[in-house]
């Protein structure tokens, strides 16, 4: 959340001459509102336009820089003489404590933030001046949630009358769900067509943008990055080992407004002519406090380790662990075997079967297979699904 005071704002008047002022007053505000209509038909030729509209306020701050608050009094009491030249008021204003909502321009709805100045002068129209500034409420990526990794699995049968082709399947994996505008998504994916059509894998950043009044809903949903994989023949399979995916400047989610959501996701799709795309949505979250150091590595640990799904292997070979004669000494493991005196009390079964196990070795370590015949049966049975295999 965005917390502290305002910065930079001033309210400047430059007057050629001396003036008499009642008040200089300003007024910050900040709110969302949504605002649509639909047509409705009432029969026989009768049709209306419903208005859906909604506002929160987040934030209603006024304040008298000069003068008073009574604005109908043209007496000269109480004014204020201002000389002729340049003058600056300066002045700051708390943000609530609550959550706000940060700025946003939509299709159907904003999350503004202004401040206004009024001069106040007998018997003349005030003077106004306003000035819109930006609200972020911070989302920090660098959390469990926004750090894990994101994935999928699909597949499709195409049919036709009375024919029916191969499945199409589609695999997709991120390293995480979180992002920040201009970062780069690493999309691991596996395409496999054993259909009887050319088809092409593509990738897309949605934004949705949810409005919500007087119970009712109105969703817009606009393309924010896109990309395109190699068109691929009957029997064939892409792999994409990190294709790159850059996000463009865009809002941060909007997640915590009661009336205005704004949201993202990664679509990993087949398109196929013909037939309804093959597609895999993956949510996203569009941060304001980028990547720790720490946290990139943590996830890209996690992603690599992840990715045998997609039949790439771990990225190191494990080690075989250290021998038993490395850890326990020919002296410790006799020393052992003596009980000493002081032990004697403590003899008996539970004693001795305690005694018996300590410092023995444990089993041999191996990297064969116990079970060689199971795992040959199961790889054979997955390469003979496809003829991509």
């Amino acid at each position: 959340m965005v917390l502290g005071k305002v910065k930079s704002f001033t309210v400047s008047y430059d007057f050629t001459g001396e003036i008499r002022v009642k008040s200089l007053k300003i007024h910050a505000k900040g709110f969302a509102k949504v605002r649509w209509t639909e047509s409705r038909n009432a029969g026989s030729n009768t049709a209306y336009t419903q208005n859906y509209t909604e506002e929160v306020e987040y934030l209603n701050h006024k304040d008298i820089l000069i003068g008073h608050e009574r604005d109908d009094d043209n007496s000269e009491e109480g004014l204020t003489t201002i000389h002729s030249g340049r003058h600056e008021y300066a002045f700051s204003l708390e943000l609530p404590q609550t959550p706000l909502a940060t700025s946003f321009e939509g299709k159907h709805g904003s999350v503004r933030y202004w401040v206004k100045a009024e001069l106040h002068r007998p018997w003349l129209l005030p003077m106004k001046t306003k000035k819109e500034f930006t609200v972020f409420e911070h989302i920090d990526i660098n959390t469990p949630l926004l750090l894990s990794p994101q994935a999928g699995t699909k597949d499709k049968t195409l049919c036709c009358w009375f024919c029916t082709s191969g499945p199409i399947s589609l695999s997709a994996k991120i390293e995480r769900k979180g992002y920040t505008p201009g970062e780069s998504i690493q999309i691991f994916a596996e395409i496999e067509n054993c259909s009887s059509r050319m088809v092409v894998p593509k990738a897309a950043i949605y934004q949705t943008q949810t409005f919500y009044a007087k119970g009712k809903m109105k969703e817009v949903k606009q393309l924010v990055a896109n990309l395109r994989g190699e068109s691929l023949s009957s029997g064939k399979t892409e792999t994409w080992t990190g294709k790159m995916l850059k996000i463009p400047p865009v809002s941060p989610s909007i997640l915590d407004c009661s009336i205005i959501r704004v949201e993202y996701s990664l679509m990993v799709y087949v398109d196929i002519p013909g037939a309804i795309n093959l597609s895999l949505n993956l949510p996203l979250v569009i941060g304001t406090i980028p990547l720790h150091p720490f946290g990139s590595r943590t996830s890209s640990v996690s992603s690599q380790c992840s990715m045998s799904w997609l039949g790439m292997g771990l990225p190191e070979r494990p080690e075989a662990p250290p021998s038993y004669a490395e850890i326990v000494t020919e002296e410790q493991r006799q020393s052992s075997l003596d009980v000493p005196a002081a032990r004697e009390e403590l003899d008996g079964p539970l004693f001795a079967y305690i005694h018996e196990f300590r410092f023995q070795p444990p089993p041999l370590y191996s990297e064969i297979d116990p079970n060689p015949d199971h795992a040959r049966r199961t790889e054979e049975h997955r390469l003979d699904a496809c003829p991509s295999r």
